[in-house]
């Protein structure tokens, strides 16, 4: 029982914290990345206004936004950083990409035309030690032709803003202007490189991206998050996979010790078998006992586990915290995984999986043992006695 309790408990633990991991990474990556991307050909999307009504007609989108996108390189107090520069509305921006949610210090509304504002991730901008009110200088690929040759072609931002996503992609690596000052930059002639776009089902990215492309009648790159992305996910699907297997074998483990109890018990109720088969039990009957008695053991145990497992899963957060406050030792640091706490997320229908499997598992575990008691030869059984 004990065993089976707590290879039942390991599993719905495990499943849930793995679970909970793919939620946040999901969360996340998706709070920034759109569902699908329509970027035009050389990153110059014409009448991008008419296709982005068309595109928000789609009954299976939420709210799309124009960008624009660039490489560049920031440079302050004698530090320069490689970065992704996008030029977004800031009221559009909203519906697509949660940064206004995740500002820490400006907003968005801060991103004016003209005043060539920037907001910067926290990472980015600690590394270049700006703060909001400083002065950065961009510097684009893009060079102008001069008599003296090709110049890099420069520009004075404003930090009006930082954001921190908790994602390194986005933290250290990403930086917001408003839309015209990055077609400005770019030399963008249509205003937009692209359309953002987010939908009501993200795992429906790859369909709707499809259907997009054959709406609309403009030549242009139609791609989804999978494209790019989908390695965070599988990477976390796969270790998900592997702890289930592992942990797996905790119930394994279980059902061979209720198979050796269970022999145990036919060796030492041999006696008691014979008697019972020398007075007309059948050996139909004697192996239901066996098997019904591995059934409640193995039915005790999966009870105690299931309630152990979703109680600890509910709990876990204070059941880290006391065995942080315990050893000393952090055992989630945040520095490392972005995160302070373990997450979690108990999903019923796992549960009832590995109650299934594992009540399944015991009842074959049943099978060797009760199959030995009712072949017993009561004349063997009791020669000696």
């Amino acid at each position: 029982m004990i065993c089976m309790a707590l290879g039942v408990t390991a599993l719905i633990v495990v499943l849930s914290v793995m679970n909970g991991f793919q939620k946040e990474v999901r969360e996340r990556l998706l709070s920034a990345v759109s569902h699908v991307q329509i970027e035009g050909l050389d990153k110059q999307l014409a009448n991008w206004e008419d296709v982005l009504a068309e595109v928000s007609a789609h009954p299976e989108v939420i709210a799309a936004a124009p960008y624009t996108e660039g490489q560049g390189m920031l440079m302050a107090n004698q530090t320069a950083r490689g970065i992704m520069v996008r030029g977004i509305l800031p009221d559009m921006e909203s519906g697509v990409a949660d940064f206004a949610g995740h500002m820490q210090a400006g907003s968005l509304e801060n991103l004016r035309p003209g005043e060539f504002g920037i907001v910067l991730g926290t990472d980015l901008a600690h590394s270049l030690w700006l703060r909001v009110g400083d002065k950065v200088t961009l510097m684009i690929p893009q060079g102008t032709m001069t008599a003296i040759g090709m110049v890099p072609r420069l520009k004075t931002f404003t930090v009006t803003g930082m954001f921190h996503m908790g994602h390194s992609d986005f933290d250290s690596q990403l930086a917001l202007v408003h839309l015209e000052d990055a077609g400005r930059l770019y030399q963008i002639e249509t205003g937009a490189s692209g359309i953002r776009v987010k939908l009501t089902d993200l795992f429906a990215a790859k369909r709707i991206a499809s259907e997009l492309a054959s709406r609309l009648a403009i030549d242009a790159y139609y791609m989804d998050w999978t494209t790019g992305r989908a390695n965070y996910f599988r990477a976390v699907q796969i270790e998900k996979t592997m702890m289930l297997i592992i942990v797996s074998l905790i119930v394994l483990v279980a059902a061979f010790s209720l198979v050796s109890t269970l022999v145990m018990t036919v060796t030492d109720k041999e006696a008691d078998i014979a008697i019972m088969r020398t007075l007309g039990a059948r050996p139909k009957s004697v192996m239901t006992i066996f098997i019904i008695q591995g059934a409640v053991v193995g039915g005790i145990g999966l009870i105690l586990g299931v309630i152990g497992g979703v109680s600890l899963t509910l709990n876990l957060d204070v059941v880290v915290s006391f065995i942080e406050h315990l050893s000393g030792a952090k055992i989630i640091s945040k520095d490392v995984y972005l995160i302070a706490d373990l997450p979690t997320d108990l999903r019923w229908g796992e549960v009832f999986g590995i109650s299934l499997f594992s009540f399944i598992l015991a009842l074959l575990a049943t099978i060797y043992p009760s199959w030995r008691a009712a072949r017993l030869q009561p004349a063997e059984a009791l020669r000696y006695e």
